[in-house]
């Protein structure tokens, strides 16, 4: 004779309400084989007296059961296990299993190295002090006015239609607003067949690699260079070419020497403010990478992550503006000019390679934040992002000046930099003192900072990192380069 008291486990102090716990307690032991079909259960009094607990308890118990399928109850005879229920032999459960306890690991085997290991950020407890690769101050954000053109928008019958699915390519306001905007500010004569938004640049690098690439197909990178860029396109196969980066951006004289060895499919390049360098690739350079991607006739993903912060002339308009051949895949995002939560970016390319990989996004994505991109093509109509950048980039320019006033003034004989023309970072070589130790110190004292490792190629150790300057303020960057002196001594 089976024992419910046994095998019906309640703990209350869970938070899991009691009636669920009965429920799945039943189901577990219907599932091993223990309660058989057509099976009849206790009535509901006796039972919840013998579980003690409220009757209505456990009819609301035997109720969940009979509307998920596993109990039926025949009129004038009692509440039965259904009887089309496969046969199951009998077996012991484990204590841990009775507790419903979710399996640690998968039954099927998974592909590990199939997987591309992407470095995580890690968190810190609160009120410590973050000293990030150059991400911009979520504080100026201007969310406010963005999450009020939202409420705004949904209380219009008219916006009701971005509430239901939409294209791949992002929504027709959008694309329409931020061709202008592109257009105006950066020289790209498009139209909005030339755009998809993505959610943010990570996915344009992504579609681009499974479009265009095969195993074995050459694709030519900067280094150092984004370290994402590269797990994306090593993943697919795609055989890592290198090239240096100096201080006027990728050496193109190499690049050239590859095409004439090599098929090269795909060049990833970041001509404004390279990551991680911050150099700008200067005009000549780009002009020649241009001719050499119509000559060999391999693409061109120009990486523009950050282009409006630009602090001592205006920003360099990107290659795509200057291409007359259809070679370059432009790639930027507004994360930068709005906080990093809202993923937002966008790809400028010619029409069919639009459509292709729209198409292909539908794979992973279906589409977009509808109701977000119409807000945020609205900041943009009303003038509110193009105040924020101005605001944005003057105090950026105060940032940077006294941040490396500061590496100057107090650790200078430890470390190299060039003070950037833009960007939100500083590239700074430590010379006479492992950089791994310091974030470790650092750490230990309540800043977070990058130790270079990220940057490191293989037996190359440049011991180097990005220093952002544009997430603090006067005070805290006192903090944190106070932090790094007495983490050097």
């Amino acid at each position: 004779m089976i024992s419910f008291e046994e095998i019906i486990i309640i703990d209350k102090s869970l938070r899991i309400p009691v009636f669920m716990q009965i429920t799945n307690s039943i189901i577990h032991n219907i599932r091993s084989g223990l309660l058989k079909s057509g099976l009849k259960l206790p009535g509901s009094r006796e039972l919840a007296s013998t579980l003690k607990i409220h009757r209505k308890t456990l009819q609301t118990a035997y109720d969940e059961l009979m509307a998920q399928g596993w109990v039926e109850i025949i009129p004038r005879k009692g509440t039965f296990i259904v009887r089309d229920l496969p046969e199951i032999k009998p077996a012991k459960i484990p204590f841990s299993q009775q507790l419903k306890r979710y399996p640690d690991g998968t039954a099927f085997s998974i592909d590990e190295k199939r997987i591309p290991l992407y470095p995580s950020s890690n968190s810190t407890a609160p009120g410590s002090l973050i000293l990030d690769d150059g991400l911009p101050d979520i504080r100026l954000a201007p969310t406010e006015y963005l999450l009020k053109e939202y409420k705004s928008l949904s209380n219009l019958s008219a916006f009701r239609k971005y509430y239901g699915y939409g294209g791949p390519r992002g929504t027709a306001y959008l694309l329409e607003t931020l061709s202008v905007f592109l257009s105006e500010t950066r020289g790209l004569l498009i139209s909005e067949k030339n755009i998809l938004i993505t959610r943010g640049a990570q996915m344009g690098f992504y579609l681009a690699a499974r479009l265009l690439l095969k195993p074995g197909d050459n694709v030519i990178v900067g280094e150092p260079g984004y370290f994402a860029a590269n797990i994306t396109f090593r993943n697919e196969g795609a055989h890592i070419n290198r090239v240096p980066v100096d201080e006027f951006g990728i050496d193109v004289d190499i690049i050239e020497s590859l095409c004439k060895k090599k098929e090269i499919k795909l060049l990833y390049v970041i001509p404004h403010h390279n990551y991680p360098t911050t150099v700008t690739l200067i005009p000549e350079r780009r002009l020649r990478l241009l001719e050499l991607a119509a000559r060999y006739k391999f693409a061109i993903i120009e990486d523009d992550y950050d282009y409006d912060f630009q602090y001592n002339c205006s920003p360099v308009l990107p290659m795509a503006s200057l291409d007359q051949h259809g070679n370059t895949i432009y790639i930027g995002t507004l994360t930068k000019t709005l906080v990093p939560a809202i993923r937002m970016g966008f790809v400028v390319a010619p029409e069919n390679y639009i459509n292709a990989i729209s198409n292909l996004r539908r794979a992973l994505d279906w589409q977009g934040d509808s109701m977000m991109e119409v807000a945020i093509a609205q900041i943009y109509k009303n003038g509110t992002i193009e105040r924020h950048i101005k605001k944005a980039v003057k105090l950026y320019r105060e940032r940077r000046d006294y941040f490396c006033t500061q590496l100057k003034e107090k650790i200078d004989k430890h470390i190299t930099f060039k003070i950037p023309d833009g960007g939100m970072a500083v590239w700074t070589k430590f010379n006479d003192i492992d950089l791994k130790m310091v974030a470790e110190k650092a750490l230990k004292k309540g800043l977070m900072m990058n130790d270079g490792s990220l940057f490191n190629n293989g037996n190359k150790n440049y011991n180097s990192a990005r220093l952002g300057f544009a997430s603090l303020n006067l005070d805290e960057q006192n903090k944190a380069i106070e932090i790094i002196k007495e983490s050097i001594q």
